[in-house]
């Protein structure tokens, strides 16, 4: 397996508008965040994942973007973006980018021409379709409910948009769209950014034709996803796309991928295939999805949690590479998802951590996840701000289909706003987010977990996260350790073995607020046992039957 520094690193994301806000007008911003990167120095991040902070008319919290190359106004300048880059350089901290190219915003220069006429220079820049039978091209619906089409006047046709109607899909099939996405990407790395995370990139290749999805109940709209998820050319336009920009760097990429496979995924990221280093796979976020999807509840079973991560660690093994995660700008905070957050929210945020910092692959911390920062409950619908969320309730709470007490359960528990709260500072106004009025309430219970108190506390959950980091570093075998589950049917815990030439690596996570009994089993045989971290104080204890606190997380380096 060849060593490469983006195996080594941890990233850290940050959704930009809610991270911090330097000018008191309520938007967290680029100078923000400048102002906040010893902080993450100290944490001991190398890369920053920056969401989007391009031209937008904010649909869609700036994934509908106008101009790729111009930063949007609420966010600061272009001079201030610079600046922070440089900022970032100078602490050995690396940089990237948002690379959200299988739609635009319909205020992009290129659609604006394209919607004109029918033989305008731009046309073919979009996916433009006439209807059928007086109704829409096909029975496609939408990631944010509704159609996939929208009609427009002008040229009495519709454009293809997965997402809002004013995120029109682009034309890959168009060797011209792919040329300029090319150029614009060149343009960002010839000014030092150090990789791109790509927003939906799997979605880029359509299946030709653009057939109806079967639909045997007869419902207005379904999803099509399996047209348009992992195309015919996709990989194709990934290995365009290497040849022409990513070879030409020493950068990180890693592809937004929903409804991949492990079996897809090595082929996305398998180093002699040069298309990207690794994937955001979806399967683990879906536990707790029931058959009518994301909005429908139900209870998560630890055993399909380490199934679903156990696959993909053992089938990228030698083949690909992993991204590791629980939380980003549009998933609940992992700690009340897969934790506890009121009684152990320290200790299960910990074991959390330890859980899937250990394994093979690169995490991913997303803001406020090294502080334990939990999901909120805004009293009303009108507090909410997510197009998805929004978009949703009015869908079934209009149609009768739910009632209002119900769906806003299913907000509490899975809405993006959760991730989107600002970040907790201090336990002044505002969790010291902006001394204006932010854009999204702050949660109310900023006054017990911040930034100041955990930094204060050498035992907080910042600093966890700051050893668990350090551990990646002086380790190679949690870098490149071979992975293996440990008992794989058990509901109460996870451990795991980590194997790199003649060391072992032994992970124990209790995901319970129950104590329990662990036995090593009889065919690991090791001579030292090496107390490497823990999220209780260091005691000695019998490896071969441990005792596990609540929510307890131990790792042992055995020889």
């Amino acid at each position: 397996m060849e060593k490469k520094w983006w195996k080594e690193s941890v990233v850290y994301q940050i959704y930009p508008r809610s991270f911090k806000d330097s000018n008191g007008d309520g938007i967290g911003d680029i100078k923000g965040i400048t102002s906040k990167l010893d902080y993450l120095k100290e944490l001991g991040v190398d890369v920053v994942w920056l969401s989007p902070v391009y031209k937008s008319p904010n649909d869609d919290n700036g994934y509908d973007i106008s101009d790729y190359q111009d930063i949007m106004d609420e966010f600061g300048t272009m001079e201030d973006w610079e600046e922070m880059l440089a900022e970032m350089h100078k602490r050995g901290i690396k940089l990237i980018m948002d690379l959200v190219v299988n739609h635009s915003s319909d205020e992009h220069k290129w659609f604006v021409e394209s919607r004109k006429s029918k033989d305008n220079p731009y046309r073919d820049y979009y996916i433009w379709r006439p209807g059928k039978d007086g109704k829409e091209p096909n029975n496609w619906e939408s990631a944010f409910s509704g159609s996939v089409w929208k009609y427009d006047e002008a040229t009495e046709e519709y454009f293809l948009h997965i997402f809002s109607k004013k995120q029109p899909d682009l034309n890959w099939e168009n060797p011209k769209v792919r040329e300029e996405v090319y150029n614009m990407m060149t343009w960002w790395l010839d000014k030092g950014i150090d990789g791109f995370r790509m927003d939906v990139i799997n979605f880029i290749s359509k299946v030709e034709g653009l057939p109806s999805a079967p639909n045997p109940e007869g419902k207005p709209y379904v999803s099509g996803h399996e047209y348009f998820m992992n195309g015919p050319r996709i990989h194709e336009f990934l290995q365009e796309m290497n040849k022409e920009v990513l070879s030409k760097y020493d950068i990180l990429t890693v592809g937004e991928m929903p409804g991949v496979t492990p079996e897809q995924g090595a082929l996305y990221t398998g180093e002699e295939r040069h298309e990207l280093n690794m994937v955001f796979t979806f399967e683990h976020m879906d536990l707790d999805s029931g058959p009518g999807g994301k909005w429908d509840l139900r209870p998560w079973k630890l055993t399909d949690l380490k199934k679903t991560l156990s696959k993909w660690q053992t089938e990228l093994e030698g083949k690909g590479w992993n991204s590791l995660y629980w939380n980003n700008h549009d998933q609940p905070r992992v700690v009340s998802r897969f934790g506890n957050d009121s009684k152990y929210r320290a200790e299960s945020a910990k074991m959390l951590a330890t859980c899937l910092h250990m394994m093979q692959g690169t995490p991913y911390i997303y803001q406020g996840e090294e502080l334990g920062m939990t999901n909120v409950k805004f009293e009303t619908i009108d507090e909410y701000k997510d197009i998805e969320t929004l978009n949703m309730y009015k869908e079934k709470v209009g149609s009768g289909e739910r009632e209002p007490e119900d769906v806003m359960v299913s907000i509490y528990t899975k809405g993006r706003d959760n991730a989107r709260t600002p970040v907790q500072w201090d336990d002044s106004e505002n969790a010291g987010f902006t001394t204006g009025t932010p854009w999204i309430k702050v949660n109310p219970n900023y006054k017990d977990i911040n930034a100041k108190k955990a930094l204060e506390d050498e035992n907080s959950i910042f600093y966890y996260y700051k050893k668990l980091i350090q551990l990646r570093k002086q380790h190679e075998i949690i870098v490149y350790g071979k992975y293996d589950l440990l008992l794989p049917d058990s509901e109460e815990i996870y451990a795991y073995t980590r194997t790199f030439n003649s060391e072992k690596l032994l992970v124990v996570t209790n995901f319970t607020s129950e104590t329990l009994q662990f036995e090593l089993q009889d065919d690991i045989t090791y001579t030292t046992a090496q107390y490497i971290t823990g999220n209780y104080p260091e005691e000695n204890r019998d490896l071969r039957k441990l005792t596990l606190k609540p929510y307890e997380a131990l790792v042992y380096k055995l020889s």
